[in-house]
């Protein structure tokens, strides 16, 4: 870490690559507003989620999309986490029971793309157009097993559902304000973790392999993929404004309220993924590849 927190980049606050780091920032960011008995739930679902995506629970193959995979949830997680925790610095807290939820919701948002022990033709990537429909259906299943109560369970399928960017966030019927806070931190905390990734340019060679086995249309090639990203990232900065509330904002106010940084380092780490893939990656097209050379 350099001496000096305003030279520090983004990469070096949490190692990303270290699923436990992730999640001991995740508990460390909680117990600074919520007692550490109230993080139980959260530890617990997080071990289950391990064992799933590791092949290692009953009933469930392990994770087989290296774009959807373990380390695009423990990205989201720490994003929803510092949204929440910014939340908290400029608002009245946030629930308990709320933020014990959306941390679950972050945990289990991508479920469906695990597919079952009966289920062994292609990969998960098949589900891709319907996965939110599918991880809300392992949700009320999962809840049900472990006796956390129909209500907790619609809670986190309604957060679920926000991360759909072809569902109308006006189209879910959250039953409070703050419940519709979270489901749209939640949606904020999905985009931003995966493109505020070191390693997001080149995850998106996985990405375009999934959306070839799931029948997304209109993606042809890697780099065509690539170039549609540009387009792709407008949208979804709208999306974070106006359909999303700009809940990206309360990052800014976790990183000043923890390391004492007046920025958002989510909002330019996503810049400069961009300027990179507009250039060098794009202005050569006949050999992005030798370009995208960080670790997936």
């Amino acid at each position: 870490m350099p001496t000096s927190l305003h030279s520090v980049q983004f990469s070096q606050l949490v190692d990303m690559y270290n699923p436990a780091a992730v999640f001991e920032e995740v508990k460390s960011i909680f117990v600074s507003s919520y007692p550490i008995n109230e993080f139980e739930d959260v530890r617990k679902v997080y071990k289950d989620f391990t064992a799933l995506y590791s092949g290692k629970y009953p009933g469930y193959c392990a994770c087989n999309t290296h774009y959807h995979d373990k380390m695009h949830i423990t990205d989201s997680l720490l994003a929803m986490a510092r949204l929440i925790d910014g939340y908290n610095f400029v608002h009245k807290k946030m629930p308990v029971q709320i933020v014990k939820l959306g941390f679950i919701a972050a945990i289990l948002h991508d479920t469906g793309y695990i597919q079952s022990v009966h289920d062994i033709k292609g990969t998960g990537a098949k589900y891709t157009l319907t996965h939110v429909e599918r991880s809300i259906n392992f949700v009320k299943h999962y809840f049900v097993k472990n006796n956390y109560g129909k209500n907790y369970a619609r809670i986190v399928a309604n957060m679920i559902s926000c991360t759909d960017i072809l569902t109308p966030i006006e189209n879910v019927k959250f039953r409070s304000p703050v419940e519709k806070t979270a489901g749209l931190m939640l949606a904020t905390a999905d985009l931003l973790g995966q493109m505020a990734s070191r390693c997001y340019l080149e995850r998106l060679t996985y990405l375009y392999r999934e959306f070839r086995e799931g029948h997304v249309k209109g993606y042809t090639s890697e780099l065509g993929l690539l170039r549609k990203t540009l387009d792709f990232s407008k949208f979804i900065q709208k999306r974070l404004k106006v359909a999303l509330e700009n809940t990206a904002q309360y990052a800014h106010f976790h990183f000043k309220k923890k390391y004492h940084i007046d920025k958002n380092f989510y909002r330019e780490a996503v810049e400069k993924q961009l300027d990179y893939l507009e250039d060098p990656v794009l202005k050569n097209p006949k050999e992005y590849r030798k370009f995208l050379r960080r670790s997936r």
